[in-house]
């Protein structure tokens, strides 16, 4: 089983509890939900990571954390989730987020081409990326918005389903072991 093999990398609740750096945060960070793998803390953990990895800039991972403390979901598993935007695919899920939006909304096609990645020039690269982002205007706003429920909701969906046919393929394993020792006996 895959949670059994990542309970060795997830810490503990006594870790969480003893770390200097975490110890601030007081009781926020208790909660068993929030470190344990169980269906309902890792499909909210995902769910809240595909949703936070649609918020623009560098702060996918703080949004994912401040909301999977509350809700109370797997942190771990939500951080790690916001890692499907990267350099490589937030151009492509922009994209799809402003024909969504417009799919939505209405609005005009999209005419101005985004601006060249430029390693050298990074700096002025994320201003004119930004500037082009904000000239996409209300078609992106609510095609982001609307994408990030949308593959939140997916994403849950799959997560307990998946959690669901593994518990039940396990239970078939047990079951058919069972019958084989009974008939060797």
């Amino acid at each position: 089983m895959v949670r059994h093999r990542l309970r060795k990398y997830l810490p503990s609740r006594d870790s969480v509890e003893q770390n200097r750096h975490l110890r601030r945060f007081g009781g926020l960070l208790q909660h068993p939900n929030l470190w344990s793998l169980n269906r309902r803390s890792v499909s909210g953990g995902v769910a809240v990571g595909l949703f936070s990895g649609l918020v623009p800039g560098p702060l996918q991972m703080l949004a994912a954390a401040l909301l999977a403390v509350p809700l109370r979901v797997n942190l771990p598993v939500a951080l790690v989730t916001t890692f499907y935007t990267n350099p490589f695919t937030i151009g492509p899920l922009y994209l799809l987020a402003y024909a969504y939006g417009r799919l939505l909304v209405g609005g005009e096609a999209l005419t101005v081409h985004a601006p060249a990645f430029d390693w050298l020039n990074l700096w002025a690269w994320l201003e004119a990326y930004a500037a082009w982002t904000l000239t996409l205007g209300r078609p992106l706003l609510v095609g982001l918005t609307a994408l990030a429920l949308t593959l939140a909701a997916c994403g849950w969906v799959l997560v307990r389903i998946g959690w669901r046919l593994q518990v039940i393929l396990a239970w078939r394993r047990r079951s058919a072991r069972r019958t084989n020792a009974s008939r060797h006996r």
